[in-house]
């Protein structure tokens, strides 16, 4: 077993015990977040607010609530389940909201509406899906969408450095990714490596999976010859430890893109630009007033938190659109 492979299962084991216990959410430039609930040991009568969802929305959410809980004393309880495990548990009625990297399926939606949840989508900031090194690799600063594909894509062949490009090393390149409950699992492979046969996994099975983004970061920052992909706050929060690799949307690597706010605002870092979402049980706006304010905080004051953690912001019109709607549920 690798170094590298250790590590990220002894991380993935704290991360779970993180989940069980409660961990406080960390400042950017810190250790990335532990990714369990916000603040608290579990879900008491205290806490009025139940959000779960995207590892890549989670850091918003956890600096919402904090926020919101400093404001306005609304306790808020903030776990990182993975985007499709949120839609679970919102269809299932477990929480009240769910950050999502994604908009949602049709099964997720027929889900919902079978157990009486109508839920409202609000895209809350804009993400960069970042594809990041060692820091000591100095000979991968750019691949193609077309490289990406033939190493992520389901059977590849590609165990080596040398076999993407001759001129780099004849190293095993150590694969970091999200699982198959993320959205960003699911953005990516349909952005990268496109439709794939019914009942076949869009990519290869030999990489070291985890839902919480922190795994993949330490996987990628204790191995010279790694390579991983996640939401662009999570290089935000590690810069000092992980090297971004541009895409390049064409067989021209000169024409690679890096994620900034810039180019992720205006979309040029493509195709790995995307929407970042909650979605709110209807119901729970109606009836649990403290549901809506938070909401409504997350809309005003949470854009900070969106730009703090190393998201974009999404334009005032979408602001106003999102409250709009919001008001029409609840008549205030």
């Amino acid at each position: 077993m690798t170094l590298s492979v250790k590590l990220s299962r002894i991380v993935l084991a704290l991360a779970a015990v993180g989940m069980m216990v409660g961990c406080e959410y960390k400042e950017p430039g810190a250790a990335a977040p532990g990714e369990g609930k916000s603040s608290g040991s579990s879900a008491g009568s205290d806490y009025v607010v139940q959000i779960a969802g995207s590892s890549t929305v989670y850091p918003v959410s956890a600096r919402v609530a904090e926020a919101a809980d400093d404001t306005l004393g609304i306790k808020a309880t903030v776990e990182s389940t993975g985007t499709g495990t949120g839609f679970e548990r919102l269809a299932k009625k477990e929480c009240d909201i769910t950050g999502a990297s994604r908009p949602i399926k049709d099964a997720e939606l027929a889900t919902c509406t079978e157990n009486g949840v109508d839920p409202m989508q609000l895209k809350i900031g804009m993400d960069g899906i970042s594809v990041v090194v060692n820091p000591e690799n100095d000979w991968c600063k750019a691949l193609t969408v077309a490289q990406l594909k033939k190493l992520w894509e389901h059977g590849s062949k590609i165990q080596t450095w040398k076999q993407l490009d001759d001129s780099w090393p004849d190293e095993k390149i150590r694969l970091f990714g999200p699982d198959d409950k993320s959205g960003t699992f699911d953005y990516f492979n349909e952005e990268i490596i496109g439709e794939v046969p019914e009942g076949q996994s869009p990519c290869r099975d030999d990489y070291t999976p985890a839902v919480q983004d922190s795994v993949l970061v330490e996987g990628v920052k204790g191995d010279k010859y790694a390579l991983g992909y996640f939401g662009y706050a999570y290089y935000v929060m590690n810069k000092g430890s992980l090297k971004l690799v541009g895409v390049s949307n064409s067989d021209d690597k000169a024409a690679a893109v890096l994620p900034s706010e810039e180019t992720i605002e205006n979309g040029s870092y493509a195709p790995l630009s995307r929407p970042l979402f909650i979605y709110v049980n209807k119901d729970s706006l109606k009836k649990k007033p403290a549901v809506a304010q938070f909401v409504n905080f997350f809309l005003t004051e949470g854009q900070d938190s969106v730009a703090k953690v190393g998201y974009v912001k999404v334009p005032q019109t979408t602001i106003d659109e999102a409250k709009a709607k919001v008001s029409e549920v609840t008549g205030k």
